[in-house]
């Protein structure tokens, strides 16, 4: 008896980045095996999931992740099972999170391979950058050892002193480093003095509570780090990707670098694009304590003109799960409390209502930023597009289709969403991940801890592959 495929989605509308078709995908052993005319008759298989009148896109990729994080005394709330399950909910098939020392006698090493270990427990596909806190003479071998791992990206601070932060010397030399290994620069951009001095005249004045967040870290603190990297990065030759870019003034630098020739990217989150200071004000301030804090309309306004215009490459959560206790500990006092928020399954719908519903953008743009940019600039290989000999990481959705954001029906383990009561476009209704349906209309089905670690090409080894904006052959993307 002839061999059926496991998987037929027929009849929908397939948008990658570089265009879309009418097609039937046909699905084998975790790949793409074929893209049908929707013209043809629909493949047999084992199963056929009907899309007529749906999009059918690449599964996302969010480069910007925090899964058990420890950061001084607080910890993130959730694991690789709980992130992994939430991201697969919001669309989400690949997640890259950051193994960060959580503390002086934690190696860079040893922080990516406890979360290597801990990733075992994910229902998605995990890829890890590095990070370095400071140099020693052992970092360089620890880095060569990370991109043995196939971890070819490593984050540093520029603020945050005391804890995360890696002063100038130290960004520098792992520039170096990075060059070396064909590997890929992160920098949280925010200027320590500046902040620290705002932060501390606040302090003086009595307006440190979090209703005063955005005002101890002005706009000028992201934008004058993010001068100061460029500039390191254009010494070294270093590749450089920024991330949770809050201000168009931060991308316009970004983009003025790319048009002297260096290689630099600009990452923005959803609550940048859809929230803006006035929540300081609201009755539940702490909702939106994070790094950069949100900024003005005017800003949130213009930021997303830059991402229209695509000057911002990718869209990702920087998710962080913590629950309103921990938020609640200190909300007098921002220097004590904890950063971040909840998202990873909130950034599909978020993402695409600010591209498409409300800024009329295609959808090959969020496809874009939303898959597409973070595989390419990530040097994830065989995802971020549907083409054969590509992972089956596939979202069918109604882009007509609008639900509004209940935070305690989500699945990431916290009690609250920073969008709460919001109605968004683009939720997904079926997600296939390495070829299982994971999510349809019957709900969630999960797969258990089959998520695979991602070892990642070299930056320029992957970049030099492709060419744009065609998809090149299957062999180049998968190596």
């Amino acid at each position: 008896m002839s061999h059926f495929p496991d998987l037929v989605i027929a009849n929908g509308t397939v948008v990658n980045s570089f265009g879309r078709q009418a097609a039937h995908v046909v699905v084998d052993g975790g790949r793409i095996v074929e893209l049908v005319d929707a013209a043809e008759p629909i493949p047999s298989a084992a199963r056929t999931i009907e899309a007529h009148g749906q999009l059918v896109i690449p599964g996302g990729i969010d480069g910007h992740c925090h899964v058990a994080q420890v950061t001084g005394r607080f910890r993130t709330l959730d694991d690789y099972r709980t992130t992994s399950t939430a991201a697969l909910w919001g669309g989400t098939t690949t997640i890259i999170d950051f193994g960060i020392p959580r503390d002086a006698q934690e190696t860079p090493l040893e922080a990516v391979l406890n979360k290597k270990r801990l990733a075992t427990e994910s229902r998605c596909d995990v890829a890890l950058h590095g990070a370095v806190v400071s140099w020693d003479e052992t970092v360089p071998w620890q880095l060569e050892q990370l991109a043995a791992e196939g971890v070819r990206s490593v984050k540093m601070y520029t603020t945050n002193r005391g804890s995360t932060m890696a002063d100038g010397d130290t960004i520098l030399k792992v520039m170096r480093e990075m060059v070396r290994l064909d590997g890929l620069t992160y920098i949280h951009a925010e200027h320590n003095p500046i902040i620290t001095d705002c932060t501390e005249q606040h302090a003086s004045d009595g307006r440190i509570g979090i209703e005063h967040l955005h005002r101890t870290r002005p706009e000028l603190a992201e934008e004058i780090s993010v001068k100061e990297t460029l500039a390191m990065a254009q010494y070294t030759g270093a590749p450089v990707y920024f991330v949770h870019q809050s201000t168009p003034g931060a991308v316009d630098l970004v983009a003025e670098a790319r048009e002297r020739g260096q290689e630099a990217y600009s990452e923005t989150c959803p609550h940048y694009l859809t929230l803006d200071d006035t929540v300081y004000g609201s009755a539940f301030p702490e909702w939106y304590a994070c790094c950069p804090p949100m900024r003005s309309a005017e800003t949130v306004a213009a930021l997303k003109d830059r991402l229209a215009a695509g000057a911002v490459h990718t869209v990702s959560s920087d998710h962080s799960c913590y629950d309103l206790s921990q938020k609640r500990e200190r909300t007098d006092d921002v220097r004590y409390m904890p950063h971040g928020l909840p998202g990873v399954e909130t950034r599909m719908p978020v993402t695409f209502t600010a591209i498409v519903t409300e800024s009329g953008g295609a959808v090959e743009d969020f496809v874009e930023v939303f898959s597409a940019g973070p595989a390419r600039i990530n040097a994830v290989p065989r995802k971020g597009a549907i083409v054969e000999g590509f992972d089956a990481d596939i979202v069918i959705f109604d882009p007509a289709l609008q639900q509004t954001v209940d935070g305690g029906a989500l699945h990431m383990g916290t009690d609250f969403s920073p969008f709460e009561g919001k109605t968004l476009s683009g939720w997904p209704a079926v997600v296939i991940s390495a070829g299982r349906v994971v999510l349809d209309e019957a709900g969630f089905h999960d797969p258990g801890p089959v998520g695979r670690f991602v070892p990642r090409n070299g930056f320029t080894e992957h970049r030099d592959a492709l060419s744009v904006p065609v998809i090149p052959s299957v062999e180049s993307l998968s190596a």
